[in-house]
């Protein structure tokens, strides 16, 4: 016989404390290796101007940019090379008033042209002396 008293069998348990350290772990491996989508693509809405046309000054130097970056100056068309060449072409073509030292330079860029282009027009102008810049608009019903 037997006479010795049996122990209490103790219950198994769960021990939590190394399953929240995994869990942890794969927390912290998620949030490092996920990838967040960025917008690649700005939505701005250009101004529009309403207006009346403005009467046609003869002090005003318009520098149109096509929609394939192409210039002109006062309707003539200009070869690109670079900013200071662009200044020359300025200076030659820029209107002789009397009355105004210096002419407006009004840049008509169409809306798909290079934004760089706009820029160009900008430093050659600044180089050129032209410190008085506009830029052109269109009316919402030639749009």
């Amino acid at each position: 016989m037997d006479f010795r008293k049996r122990k209490a069998r103790d219950e198994p348990e769960i021990n939590l404390i190394p399953f929240i350290d995994v869990l942890l772990v794969i927390l912290i491996f998620l949030m490092v290796t996920t990838t967040y989508s960025k917008y690649t693509e700005l939505q701005i809405t250009l101004p529009t101007a309403h207006a009346d046309m403005m009467p046609e000054r003869p002090n005003e130097l318009y520098v149109t940019i096509d929609a394939s970056g192409q210039y002109a100056i006062n309707n003539h068309r200009i070869t690109y090379e670079n900013p200071a060449q662009l200044a020359r072409e300025m200076r030659i073509i820029a209107p002789e008033s009397t009355d105004v030292k210096d002419p407006v330079v009004i840049i008509a860029a169409d809306g798909s042209a290079p934004h760089q282009r706009v820029i160009n027009v900008m430093e050659a102008a600044r180089l050129a002396g032209l410190e008085r810049l506009t830029f052109a608009t269109q009316s919402e019903a030639g749009g």
